[in-house]
C-alpha cells in the first residue's frame, strides 16, 4: 500500500466516526428520531422538552367522557421523512402470519 493510499485509508476510518457523532448531535439538536432497517429509513419528529405548551410531554388529553388526546404542534406541525430501500416481501394470503 502506498503512502497516499494508507493516508487516505487513514482518513478515512477517522471520517466515518466523526460524521455518525456529527449526525447523533444533530438529530438530538433537531429533535429527531431516527429508525433504520432494510427495508427503511425513518426520520420522525419527537416533542421538544422545552416547548412553554405541553412540557415535552407531546399533547394534553381534552373531552370528557371519552378523552383523546390533542397533538402539540411543537412536534406535529413538522414532516415524517422515509426513505424506502427494500422492499418488504409479499405473504402468501392463504397462510397465517406464524
Amino acid at each position: 500500500m502506498t503512502g497516499c493510499r494508507l493516508r487516505a485509508a487513514l482518513l478515512l476510518a477517522a471520517a466515518v466516526p466523526l460524521a455518525a457523532a456529527t449526525a447523533v448531535a444533530v438529530l438530538k439538536a433537531g429533535h429527531w428520531r431516527l429508525y433504520a432497517d432494510r427495508h427503511r429509513i425513518e426520520l420522525t419528529p419527537r416533542p421538544r422538552r422545552s416547548c412553554p405548551d405541553c412540557g415535552g410531554a407531546g399533547g394534553w388529553w381534552v373531552g370528557g367522557a371519552n378523552p383523546e388526546m390533542e397533538a402539540c404542534g411543537c412536534w406535529s406541525d413538522r414532516r415524517e421523512l422515509r426513505v424506502r430501500l427494500l422492499p418488504v416481501p409479499a405473504r402468501p394470503d392463504n397462510e397465517p402470519p406464524f
